[in-house]
């Protein structure tokens, strides 16, 4: 049989003695190139903030679906529903003489009291407006209301007509009145002051003429961006690192920065400017329920920031774990035999992290289908590559990864048969039993393990003590 030269230990000295010439270190990239490649990379990544926007409104705005997720937080949150129940009671009290028409209703004799008696059922009409709509039916009623409001909204920025659609003179409104006139009948109004109501009252303006050719141009603008700006993201990225040949990991690395850098922009613009907007557009009486109307409709930005900071810190994670230091060297040297051994074992691992991460669902990105594959692609492509390279780095990680494995099935094979010994102590001496190993044969056995290397001179040493003592 034709031993390999490798497998003696003249051939293993001449290897060990002969100079190993160093890698050849990849040659600097020019300054144009450099140029280039980080002009990529900022393109890229204003691109990725404004389709991140686009995104945002396309998703949480203009989906009827999300809408109507949205309102039922909206409902269901107790400050929103207390700043509405005041709404209503101020319309009520702002269009209807309800001091005058309870005085009509009053005996002569407590007519005086009208007034006190008004403005001391204001609270109370407050509080039975928010009671009202906190209960699951009443909630319920006003999301099918609003997502209808909604669906004609998008179908007349999206230019859609036969839907039933009616903008009120180029004027896009969300009318209330109907529970003014309710709330102004619980009161005990009569319906002939209640028929004197204004037909503004309660009607919210959404959008204004002049601003509905802007809107939807707007519209048509994010339904055609909102996917293809992705792609376009994606593939400028993806250039950047094909020049960057020689330097693919340190581009990678700058990458992953870059997406930390635009996710916090996000998280940074959604934090300034809705409180710019709560501010500038809503009086001091509703600005806590409009802060967490803006918390609740913006939470897809939120969520999504966070989702770019995080892919991003997994990608400098990975430029890191490759990269030259002490302690990435020797990361990847322990890993180097279970890879090499346990390929399969190795990616099984990876897979069950990742479907724990994708249960878990700490962000909306992770909680869609695109977010999913795009996180899931990025991890399996580090992970390849950093196994290449772990690999291409120690070529000695199979011998290692199997000499590993032989250790460890000799010392699983000495703690099974140290558990049979302890067993065949107890058993009754009529039973019948294989014959243990003799201390010669077991000392034979673990000399050999020695001479292979899967055992070192410590181990064969205390293993023979044992075999000795049995």
């Amino acid at each position: 049989m034709t031993v390999p030269p490798t497998s003696s230990n003249g051939s293993q000295t001449a290897a060990a003695a002969a100079p190993v010439a160093p890698e050849p270190k990849p040659g600097r990239l020019s300054r144009g190139r450099w140029i280039g490649i980080w002009s990529l990379i900022v393109l890229a990544s204003v691109i990725g903030l404004i389709t991140i926007l686009t995104v945002w409104v396309d998703r949480q705005l203009l989906d009827n679906n999300q809408f109507r997720k949205s309102t039922t937080r909206l409902v269901q949150d107790q400050q929103i529903r207390g700043a509405l129940s005041v709404y209503l009671v101020n319309q009520l009290y702002d269009n209807v003489d309800v001091a005058g028409e309870l005085q009509k209703q009053l005996p002569k004799q407590v007519k005086p009291l009208a007034g006190p008696v008004a403005a001391g059922l204001r609270q109370p009409a407050v509080d039975a407006v928010s009671f009202l709509l906190s209960q699951p039916r009443v909630q319920q009623a006003f999301v099918n209301a609003t997502g209808i409001a909604h669906q004609k909204l998008v179908n007349v920025l999206e230019n859609k007509t036969g839907y039933g659609i009616s903008t009120g003179n180029g004027v896009v409104t969300v009318d209330l009145s109907a529970l003014v006139k309710e709330l102004g009948t619980d009161l005990g109004l009569p319906a002939s002051a209640l028929d004197k109501i204004p037909a503004g009252t309660g009607v919210i303006t959404v959008m204004k003429s002049n601003q509905l050719n802007a809107a939807q141009q707007g519209v048509r603008a994010i339904r055609a961006m909102s996917a293809w700006l992705i792609v376009l993201v994606l593939v400028l990225y993806g250039l950047a690192i094909y020049l960057a040949r020689g330097h693919r990991r340190s581009t990678l690395r700058n990458i992953g920065w870059a997406f930390v850098f635009v996710g916090l922009v996000v998280l940074v613009v959604h934090r300034v400017t809705g409180n710019y907007a709560v501010n500038a557009l809503t009086q001091p009486t509703y600005r806590p329920a409009a802060n967490h109307i803006w918390l609740i409709e913006s939470s897809i930005l939120a969520d999504t920031g966070k989702a770019v900071v995080f892919y991003g810190l997994v990608m400098v994670l990975g430029g890191i774990l490759a990269g030259p230091h002490r302690f990435a060297v020797s990361f990847r040297r322990g890993l180097a035999p279970t890879l090499a051994a346990r390929r399969g074992m190795s990616w099984g691992i990876l897979a069950g992290a990742y479907l724990l991460l994708v249960l878990w669902g700490p962000t909306h990105a992770l909680r869609t289908l695109w977010g999913v594959l795009l996180l899931g692609a990025l991890i399996a492509v580090g992970f390849e590559a950093l196994r290449r390279q772990t690999l291409a780095e120690n070529p000695d990680a199979a011998e290692r990864g199997a000499e590993r494995a032989e250790k460890m099935r000799a010392l699983g094979a000495r703690a099974e048969h140290a558990l049979g010994s302890r067993a065949a102590a107890h058993r009754p001496h009529h039973t019948p039993t294989a014959r243990p190993p003799s201390p010669a044969e077991e000392i034979g056995h673990l000399r050999d393990l020695h001479e292979s290397g899967a055992l070192t001179d410590e181990e064969y040493a205390q293993a023979k003590q044992l075999a000795l003592g049995s």
